[in-house]
């Protein structure tokens, strides 16, 4: 019996370091337990983002970020979010957006529109770490309205210049195929590097989920 409890051991042993060398392992959110907790009223609250690429799940950051939080669930409520594009992404950064002027067919106006009125930062301690979601601005750190980036690394040197928002709980494999999309070649760069999918990168819904 004993032989055979060492050899069981020994075989598990190999299959775990086999999956370590094959690089498999579990994609979590930067923030769960306690830390969660400072940040998130309701984790089974969910903002559900549909792409083409598959679907994104974000718990929301309303103890630290409530006026934007407000905004968004309005926004994604009344389905004004549905149909826009992420405008921008940006391979190894980040994928942005939001903007009602990605609806139409017109590429040249993304990035200049808004929806719902300007909020007054709400800086906070969470490091936009990768999965972590911001709000973007303007050049006034109170411009924020709707248009939104997801970050695909760790971006600690926006911490603080941003308002950070949520965090993806689901869909990983959905944001790496969006941002992939800037290695495509089929979309001209800008001058950041980033590109715009138009329609390839479209968000079809956007709607809020409860999990019981």
């Amino acid at each position: 019996m004993k032989n055979i409890s060492y050899l069981a051991y020994l075989a598990l042993l190999l299959f775990a370091n086999l999956n370590c060398a094959s690089g498999n392992k579990t994609i979590t959110a930067p923030y769960t337990g306690a830390v969660l907790d400072k940040y998130c009223s309701s984790p089974n609250r969910l903002l559900v983002i549909e792409t083409k690429q598959g679907t994104m799940k974000i718990q929301l950051f309303d103890k630290v970020a409530p006026r934007h939080i407000g905004q968004i669930l309005m926004l994604a409520q009344s389905r004004q979010y549905d149909g826009t594009t992420f405008h921008r992404v940006k391979n190894g950064s980040l994928i942005q957006g939001g903007d009602p002027n990605s609806k139409d067919e017109d590429l040249s106006n993304d990035g200049l529109g808004g929806m719902g009125g300007p909020l007054k930062a709400e800086f906070n301690d969470v490091s936009f770490m990768r999965g972590v979601c911001g709000m973007a601005i303007g050049n006034d750190i109170n411009s924020a309205s709707s248009q939104f980036f997801i970050c695909v690394k760790d971006h600690s040197e926006w911490d603080k210049h941003y308002t950070a928002w949520g965090q993806v709980v689901e869909g990983y494999a959905t944001l790496d195929s969006i941002v992939s999309l800037a290695l495509s070649g089929k979309y001209s760069k800008t001058s950041d590097g980033s590109v715009n999918p138009g329609k390839d990168a479209i968000m079809t819904k956007l709607y809020v989920e409860e999990i019981q």
